[in-house]
């Protein structure tokens, strides 16, 4: 093998984080000779600035959390105390091991990691600027997997000493007293949940009139009022215009109409923006839509015939898990198996905030929005044994399934939950939306006693006209 075939390659990936890291793993287990081109660090956002460290960092707020009230079990061991600095270190260790064994999964797998930047040329072949020099690769497929960051304000950009985005705060080495989180959405959310569970006083600002804005309105409730009832405030329909640091330390955030909000920091958590400056060279044909997004079709196809594009990059929900899918579609239509397009209304969605949210399929509001009849059922945690048990009962399980005419509950369009660990208990409910059960043939089936899980089969069975508990 020369050099020239030596750099050429099946499907050539540029973008090593979820959506492109699965194209090249499953592209690989397929038989395919696979490049996969990243500038940092493969497992991009997820694994090294987003999903792992920041979940891992909620987990160790648990635990804390846990052994505060583990007087309520009959276990004394006096007042806990914090070493966030020892916190941040072992998130690092899990982020490393995950790192360490997804190099191994594409080193067994032989795809071929180019380090550097990649960037598609018009003739189809990508130019890779790595430490060495340039390198070109041509390849019969090109995935664009290029990846999000963090979107900024005017007036708050981060500086990692009063101001964060999610990719400083998950190396912050030092809590705050107080922290004033810009943006009330899942990340958002999630960071405001952490920082509070570890006693820092927090403030969510939120532009539109609700947190949570995509969640089920009830579902969203449970969420504020838990916040609430722990000390978290939270201002909806505001507008933030900049921050005047202190002399003293900290900040004020100038909140429109309004006296300003004196913090120790402040994070900003705006949702993400796709990266695609400088992925194309000149004359490449790939369009990209005026919010920055890869044009794409339903299978994640460019217009430019062998290119396809995946993950944050194009317009559709910015979940990891999405991402894997679209990255293993990708490969699937390259090989000609013509896999079916991924609804975005049906994905499964995790919130990991305390009380955890999970949802698959449409909102109440959203249901009627698009013509349906709806009936509605719901079951709050409170009464589930499990629940309970473990002394955590905020929260709920919410069905909407459409109404037949005769009136009696149909096919399930919506499952929604808010509350224990329901970030593990969406599948079945994710599922039922996906497979179009009836409520009928989901009450069927035997739920596991005592399980927080059976709260969603308890809450199908009321939409049958019959209950249990």
């Amino acid at each position: 093998m020369d050099e020239a075939d030596g750099d050429h390659f099946d499907v050539i990936v540029i973008g090593g984080g979820p959506g492109g890291y699965a194209a090249a793993l499953y592209g690989a287990s397929a038989g395919l000779r696979i490049a996969l081109v990243e500038r940092d660090k493969v497992g991009g956002t997820c694994l090294h600035r987003g999903c792992i460290p920041a979940k891992e960092l909620l987990e160790s707020a648990s635990v804390y959390r846990t052994v505060r009230h583990a007087a309520e079990f009959g276990v004394h061991v006096g007042e806990p105390s914090i070493d966030w600095s020892a916190t941040i270190d072992r998130k690092q260790r899990v982020v490393d091991q995950m790192f360490t064994g997804l190099g191994s999964l594409l080193k067994g797998r032989k795809v071929e990691v180019v380090p550097g930047s990649g960037v598609l040329e018009a003739d189809g072949r990508v130019t890779v600027e790595t430490d060495a020099g340039s390198r070109t690769l041509a390849g019969d497929a090109v995935i664009l997997a290029t990846g999000s960051v963090p979107r900024v304000i005017p007036g708050f950009e981060p500086d990692a000493r009063l101001v964060f985005s999610s990719d400083e705060l998950l190396d912050l080495r030092e809590l705050p007293g107080s922290a004033a989180v810009i943006g009330g959405g899942a990340i958002g959310c999630e960071f405001a949940s952490t920082l509070a569970d570890m006693g820092a006083s927090v403030t969510i600002l939120e532009g539109l009139p609700k947190i949570l804005p995509g969640c089920d309105e009830e579902i969203a409730k449970v969420v504020t009022t838990s916040f609430k009832k722990r000390g978290l405030t939270i201002r909806t329909g505001v507008r933030v215009t900049g921050h005047q640091p202190q002399d003293g330390g900290g900040t004020a955030v100038q909140i429109e109409g309004s006296d300003p909000l004196f913090v120790d920091m402040v994070v900003v958590s705006v949702g993400r923006r796709p990266v695609t400056d400088g992925v194309l060279g000149d004359g490449c044909k790939v369009a990209v839509s005026p919010r920055g997004f890869f044009e794409v079709d339903a299978h994640g196809r460019t217009g430019v015939p062998g290119v396809w594009a995946v993950g944050d990059c194009i317009d559709t929900p910015q979940l990891a898990h999405v991402a894997f899918m679209e990255g293993m579609n990708a490969i699937r239509d390259i090989l000609g198996e013509d896999p079916p397009p991924i609804d975005a209304g049906r994905v499964p969605w995790a919130i990991y905030c305390q009380p955890e949210v999970a949802f698959a399929g449409y909102t109440e509001a959203a249901a009627k929005e698009a013509g349906f009849d709806v009936v509605t059922a719901k079951h709050r945690f409170i009464g589930n044994g499990r629940a309970v048990i473990i002394g955590s009962t905020d929260g709920m399980v919410k069905v909407i399934a459409e109404r037949r005419p005769d009136g009696t509950a149909g096919r399930v369009l919506g499952v929604h939950l808010a509350g224990p660990w329901v970030t593990e208990q969406l599948g079945q409910g994710y599922l039922a939306v996906n497979w179009e059960a009836t409520v009928d043939e989901i009450a069927a089936l035997i739920q596991p006693h005592p399980t927080m899980s059976e709260l969603f089969g308890e809450t199908v069975l009321s939409l049958t006209g019959r209950s249990l508990h």
